[in-house]
């Protein structure tokens, strides 16, 4: 089983979505899972998961087993020394039961080429990193997702959901 998952932020309220399918190159899910959280801090560069942490933590209670694979919107590391970013505190709260794949479609300062994946003819690259596997199998992952676009259809679905949980967009 494989969740992605993706929050949006409105003042100090989270909107969380998650969705989980079966195979990387699935076109729909197989579950969606909603939720909201208040009193959430406020960003902090390179500290983006003492906001979101507590979200992703929060709407994995929605879930009986541990997915084996979880994929974030956001970076697992945050250069090549592997400075931890969500992605590996994640990890390390699920005390390394899954996998954790980051997709970020921004490059953090100091961002590596060996991180960059290029899909759907794009030019501008999404930036893959991953906690407890090799980071040319994520890649290979994340490209064989489903569309033919830069965003694969399936992490284009949840941050889309996580959007509208409120209705207000």
């Amino acid at each position: 089983m494989i969740l992605a998952i993706d929050a949006d932020y409105q003042n100090n309220k989270a909107m969380i979505a998650a969705i989980l399918f079966n195979t990387w190159s699935d076109s729909q899910p197989t579950r969606q899972l909603v939720d909201q959280m208040s009193n959430v801090p406020g960003y902090a560069s390179g500290q983006f998961y003492k906001r979101e942490l507590p979200c992703i933590l929060k709407i994995l209670k929605q879930i009986k087993d541990v997915p084996q694979y979880i994929v974030i919107d956001g970076y697992v590391h945050l250069d090549q020394e592997k400075k931890p970013g969500l992605g590996q505190y994640l990890y390390e709260a699920l005390q390394g039961q899954t996998v954790v794949i980051g997709v970020a479609k921004k490059r953090f300062y100091g961002t590596p080429a060996e991180f960059e994946l290029y899909r759907g003819g794009s030019n501008r690259p999404l930036f893959v990193t991953a906690a407890g596997i090799d980071i040319e199998t994520a890649k290979q992952y994340i490209t064989e997702m489903h569309g033919n676009y830069r965003i694969p259809t399936l992490l284009k679905l949840v941050d889309t959901l996580c959007r509208q949980i409120d209705g207000s967009r």
